[in-house]
């Protein structure tokens, strides 16, 4: 009874203590721009105590009543300092300069990737170097900047694809502004569909993701769009080798409501043209192009210092489009033509409302509300058209469609409390609605007749649509967690997740623990370990036999069960003075349920749903990652390594692939190398250089053959019978291609107009001409000679890309 006692006023004593506690919070924004800032520190020097901002550049600290030195700072920034005595709940927003001396900028806080921080495996990256590394065709691109850091590697030569510690494409989360984006890639892959101009921030998480990300098994990146600048018009255009872009920023009424537009759109279609000129003057062809677009619209409202409102918008596209004469007749009597026309549209819109709203100094709330819409429609139709001396006209199509696509309207309401210095805890929860349009195929048909020899003209028109049926589900989300710092030297990120997925009549629901912690061993190094049980209830199926983006995004059903992973990390993290960071890690993933199309199945074809064209099986992965980073002075950059190996095993009866054994994964590479160099020499010039080294790709491909004979189906032509080699292939994935590695350079002149900000930028991809592997296929030939047929295979390597210097011109202003 006297141990209750004493434990209960102990407690008492701990709450009077706390009472006597106070916060104070505030927004950090750029003074230039008015932009918040995500991942800004705010520490009290005296009582060690301190905080970052979050996604909104919100923060709050409780300190007890006591004087207090506040530092304010961030990467790339001068800190700004408060000295007072801390005897209320205070609201300090700050305003912080640009730096003009990085050199000597400190970095103190716990930063997502420092040793300090509870979270492993995340990786921050100023959107400024990822803007700097240079790529194909001077055209920026956020994905592949990414590809370059550790435990993340690329689909091929000049492809956006995103594979993730032994994952799949689909197993990887993108976020914008929030909310999950399906289709990432412009080209087939050459180009992704982030546009940097419209970036403030990028996050990337590989593993133990903290709980209030879900839905995928691989990976999370985290983009953050630009609010715009609340205290004047400022904007850009940017014209390349084959896109233009340009965006617009400014204040609708200053400092408290803003505007951001951002838009890309490639040109490639009017580069083609003269191109084209030869086949129109032989009939051929009519008109034919590719290009993409990309437009983000934002606005801001600042109600009060409490309140505001963030309406975001975003659409892109590609469409290919052709029209061909396929043949054509001339005579006395009549003509005769025949066309064939092909239109392919497939992309995104993103669109979301969210508000914010301070409850209290120790409570911050977000509501928002999204519609996603992802669509992949390609068309193709015949048209006819006759016409005679008598007056009479016929025309008629046949038209063919194939359609699939997704829609997702989702609530979401989301909360960040902080009770006190040791505890950071969110927690939340959504709902959303799908609608899934797996795979239909249309077919039309109109005709029309009309001329003087006939007693009546007529239309006849048909059409009809086949294929899966539309698919509806929802989707419960409910998370916690907690960044607890229990000590100066242990300090922790434990959540919950909790979701259900409800389709068909059928209920999947999951529970998932996640976990990441460190152990301060100094005050610059630290042990990091963490563990993550995911659950992904979409599938993404892939055709590797075609390279347009056909692939069907499709929920599991009550045949297809969910996705699972559980994922363990551990490793070490040291910051070196503030200026670089070193961290290794090494992981093991364990995949189950996944999913791949049978043997010759395809999208095509609606005899059979898709439910009975895969299979499922099982996978892991295991590597050892290392990062060295630097971010603040004039050198900055990265090295990456990571040494990996991902497997995969389908031996479930009736969904063998490679009779039942284990086979490697399509993208398992054993050895990955990146080296990233920015310098900033002076105010006008600045250069940056990348080179990538990585083990090449698997491939399916029939390496023996035996011999078999070859007959006529006509039984009259059997003497004719030859013998012929059949190919035979051991399993899949059984051959390895060269490896890649290619060196890109870039060089950027700055110089100041009258009005702004003009730059030139030069860039060389694949500077030393690599022929690196994009296809390798096997090439027979049968040669004839006195002493018979003889039979020639070899391999052939299909190089894309050779060196590729660029040119581009942006001005700012």
């Amino acid at each position: 009874m006297k141990k209750l006692i004493l434990f209960a006023a102990t407690l008492l004593c701990g709450v009077h203590l706390w009472a006597q506690s106070y916060t104070i919070s505030g927004t950090i924004i750029d003074r230039s721009t008015g932009e918040t800032l995500i991942g800004a520190t705010v520490v009290d020097l005296l009582s060690k105590q301190g905080t970052v901002t979050n996604v909104n550049g919100r923060y709050s600290l409780t300190l007890r009543a006591d004087s207090v030195e506040i530092r304010f700072s961030y990467v790339g920034y001068e800190p700004q300092f408060k000295t007072f005595r801390l005897n209320e709940n205070k609201e300090i927003n700050i305003s912080l300069d640009n730096a003009t001396n990085l050199q000597t900028v400190n970095i103190v806080a716990d930063r997502i990737n420092s040793p300090r921080s509870s979270q492993m495996s995340a990786i921050d990256i100023p959107i400024e170097h990822l803007k700097a590394v240079p790529v194909i065709f001077g055209e920026t691109d956020i994905i592949k900047a990414i590809q370059l850091l550790p435990g993340v590697q690329s689909g091929g030569e000049g492809q956006a694809g995103m594979y993730v510690r032994g994952g799949g494409p689909d197993e990887n989360l993108f976020l914008l502004d929030g909310v999950p984006l399906y289709n990432v890639n412009h080209l087939g892959g050459f180009f992704s569909a982030f546009n940097s101009d419209a970036v403030k921030n990028v996050t990337l998480y590989k593993g133990s993701f903290p709980a209030r990300f879900g839905g995928r098994l691989s990976s999370v990146l985290d983009v953050a769009t630009n609010n715009g600048n609340d205290k004047e018009i400022h904007g850009g255009i940017n014209v390349g080798d084959i896109a233009i872009k340009a965006f617009l920023e400014g204040p609708i009424i200053k400092e408290k409501t803003t505007f951001s537009i951002s838009a890309r759109r490639t040109y490639f279609d009017a580069l083609i043209q003269p191109f084209l000129q030869f086949t129109r003057a032989e009939g051929i062809v009519t008109s034919a192009g590719y290009y993409f677009y990309d437009f983000n619209a934002k606005v801001t409202h600042k109600f009060n210092d409490r309140s505001r409102l963030f309406l975001s918008y975003y659409m892109g596209d590609d469409i290919v489009y052709a029209r061909v004469k396929t043949s054509e007749r001339y005579t006395a009597q009549y003509d005769e033509r025949n066309f064939i026309r092909l239109k392919y549209n497939w992309g995104n819109i993103v669109g979301s409302a969210r508000w914010n709203y301070v409850i209290n100094p120790k409570l911050f709330m977000n509501v928002t509300g999204s519609y996603t819409r992802y669509r992949n429609d390609i068309g193709l139709t015949l048209e006819e058209e006759y016409w005679n001396s008598s007056g009479n006209v016929y025309s008629g199509q046949m038209g063919m469609g194939y359609n699939s696509g997704i829609h997702d309207y989702t609530l979401r309401t989301d909360f960040d409390y902080a009770p006190n210095p040791n505890h950071s805890i969110k927690f939340g929860g959504s709902a959303t609605y799908h609608l899934f349009s797996p795979e239909t195929m249309s077919m039309s048909m109109h005709e029309s007749q009309t001329g003087s020899t006939y007693e009546d003209d007529y239309n006849i028109d048909f059409d009809t649509i086949v294929g899966e049926s539309k698919v509806n589900a929802t989707e419960l989300n409910l998370f916690f967690e907690d960044d607890w710092k229990i000590n100066d030297a242990i300090k922790v990120n434990a959540g919950l997740a909790m979701s259900g997925f409800a389709v068909q009549n059928t209920f999947y629901p999951s529970i998932q623990p996640r976990f990441s912690g460190r152990i301060l061993l100094t005050d610059e190094l630290s042990l990091k370990a963490g563990y993550a049980y995911t659950t992904q209830y979409l599938h993404l199926l892939s055709n590797s036999t075609i390279s347009l983006p056909t692939d069907l995004w499709v929920p599991v059903t009550a045949k297809i069960p969910p996705m699972h992973a559980h994922q363990v990390a551990a490793g070490l993290a040291y910051n070196f003075r503030y200026l670089f960071d070193i961290s290794i890690e090494g992981y093991y993933k364990h995949m189950n349920n996944l999913m791949e199309y049978k043997d010759g199945a395809s999208f095509f074809g609606n005899s059979v749903g898709w439910e009975d064209k895969v299979c499922l099986g099982e996978g892991w992965a295991y590597g050892v990652e290392f990062l060295l980073q630097r971010t603040v002075g004039k050198f900055t950059g990265w090295l990456g390594y990571t040494w990996s190996h991902a497997d995969r095993l389908f031996d479930r009866h009736g969904m063998e692939l490679s009779n039942g054994q284990v086979f490697p994964a399509k993208y398992d590479r054993r050895h990955d190398i990146s080296i990233v160099a920015m310098y900033k020499f002076n105010d006008k010039w600045e250069a940056s250089a990348s080179w990538v080294y990585m083990t090449g790709n698997t491939a399916t491909l029939a390496l023996q053959t035996y011999e078999g004979e070859s007959h006529s189906s006509n039984t009259w032509y059997d003497e004719y019978a030859m013998t012929v080699p059949l190919n035979y292939i051991e399993g899949r994935n059984n051959f390895r291609m060269p490896a890649y590695h290619r060196m890109d350079l870039s060089v950027s002149y700055h110089k100041q107009k009258k009005h702004g900000i003009a730059t030139w930028n030069v860039s060389i991809y694949n500077l030393y001409n690599r022929q690196n592997p994009y296809l390798i296929y096997a090439s027979n030939r049968f040669h004839y000679t006195y002493n018979g047929t003889r039979y020639q295979s070899a391999l052939v390597q299909l190089s894309i890309f050779p060196i590729i210097p660029s040119i581009s011109y942006n001005f700012k202003f």
